[in-house]
């Protein structure tokens, strides 16, 4: 790393470390299954068994390994859409994992952010009220679809009076608001953020709606196959639900209750494209990933794994490649470990950047899964067949979004 500090008062700058770690995802129920199935090479994608899905032209989806309904009590369910759900018990499982911190509410925050937010609510009542009238809509229609009820349903259950926040940038939600988390922490108006990101939106809209623009994989009869990040032969990406969630700490305050953290979110480089609104501009990647390098006092010789935002696009991947390659170089491990989730959409950001923090506390990059041959033109030090070893200081997690929206995220050990 770096001797000299910069211009920009690094040397007095309030660190922010991660003390807890939480999710639910297509691989696991909790952060312990999804990171061994990840190490292990399963695939958390499925065939959607439901009968709405036969009519459909992509079949396939990364599809919760544990029903938050196992976990969650059905009269608390009946408040909360899907996303909420997954929310909550991401965010439980960091906080436990965290220790329950003692910290003042007034001191608390709250920053879970989302692509979609409740629109398996939205639908449903929807098709209520057309045939049952408005008389029988759901009480708790709107504060079940409404974009910040992850956010409010996490904060209510940690009773955080510190603010709540939900960014929403696409598929950048989650990685966003564990920026906004360390800002908060930064300027003084938080001690502890629990911050991440969280989507539950399989339906046949979504599904038909991402399918009509060639977004999606088509490999209907090899689910397991069809997420290939950097894969020569990549046709689309998967579409996942679930959420992950940090917990996030003064590093002062951490180190006053005796605990030690997982890792440091060193810093982040948030950047928007004013591009296009689905296909990504290289420039606006780099300087997302330079400003994360500044803001963490780093330079891109320090940086050893990179956990790519990488889709399966056909362009999407390509151009990522091309970014990496010139703001860090190709001397990074690389890893793309929507191969094995699916997207997670706003939840991407914040499971990827959970991965992040575990490969630097472990000391080993997963594997990215059905990448036979690398497509031309990527020309990055990809982690295949199995995962390496390695030991990292300084990491990357990059997520992107529809809508030109670019977060970066670098974490190093602690």
């Amino acid at each position: 790393m770096r001797a000299d500090r910069s211009a920009r008062g690094t040397s007095t700058r309030t660190d922010v470390v991660v003390t807890g770690l939480g999710a639910t995802t297509p691989l696991g129920g909790d952060v312990p299954s999804t990171w061994s199935a990840l190490l292990a090479g399963e695939s958390g994608v499925c065939a959607l068994e439901a009968p709405w899905a036969d009519r459909l032209p992509v079949r396939i989806a990364g599809v919760l390994r544990k029903d938050p309904a196992d976990v969650v009590d059905r009269v608390h369910r009946r408040r909360l859409d899907r996303s909420q759900e997954a929310a909550l018990v991401a965010a439980r499982e960091a906080w436990a994992d965290a220790g329950a911190p003692d910290v003042d509410p007034a001191r608390l925050a709250v920053v879970v952010g989302t692509g979609i937010g409740g629109i398996l609510t939205m639908l449903d009542q929807d098709d209520r009220l057309e045939e049952l009238g408005p008389r029988l809509l759901s009480p708790f229609t709107v504060p079940r679809l409404m974009p910040n009820g992850a956010a409010a349903v996490v904060s209510l259950d940690l009773g955080a009076r510190a603010g709540t926040h939900a960014p929403t940038s696409a598929c950048a939600s989650g990685a966003e608001a564990l920026a906004l988390g360390a800002m908060l922490i930064r300027a003084g108006r938080a001690d502890v953020v629990v911050a991440g990101g969280t989507d539950a939106c399989l339906h046949p809209l979504t599904i038909s709606g991402f399918a009509r623009m060639g977004a999606l994989s088509t490999r209907n009869d090899s689910p397991e196959l069809a997420s290939r990040p950097f894969d020569k032969d990549r046709d689309g990406f998967v579409m996942a639900e679930g959420a992950g969630v940090l917990v996030l700490e003064r590093a002062e305050f951490a180190a006053a209750r005796g605990v030690r953290p997982r890792a440091r979110l060193a810093g982040a480089g948030v950047t928007s494209d004013a591009y296009d609104m689905t296909t990504p501009d290289p420039e606006g990647q780099v300087r997302a990933i330079e400003e994360a390098l500044r803001d963490a006092d780093l330079g891109p010789e320090d940086i050893t794994h990179v956990n790519a935002h990488a889709t399966g696009t056909p362009t999407g991947d390509v151009i990522e490649a091309e970014a990496l390659r010139r703001a860090v170089g190709t001397h990074p491990l690389v890893t793309a470990t929507k191969s094995a989730t699916g997207h997670l959409i706003g939840a991407a950001g914040a499971v990827e950047a959970l991965f992040t923090v575990l490969s630097l506390e472990h000391a080993v990059v997963p594997a990215i899964r059905n990448l036979a041959e690398a497509a031309p033109g990527i020309g990055l030090d990809l982690v295949t067949g199995r995962s390496r070893e390695a030991a990292a200081a300084a990491a990357l997690s990059t997520s992107f979004g529809f809508g030109g929206h670019n977060v970066v995220l670098s974490f190093t050990t602690s």
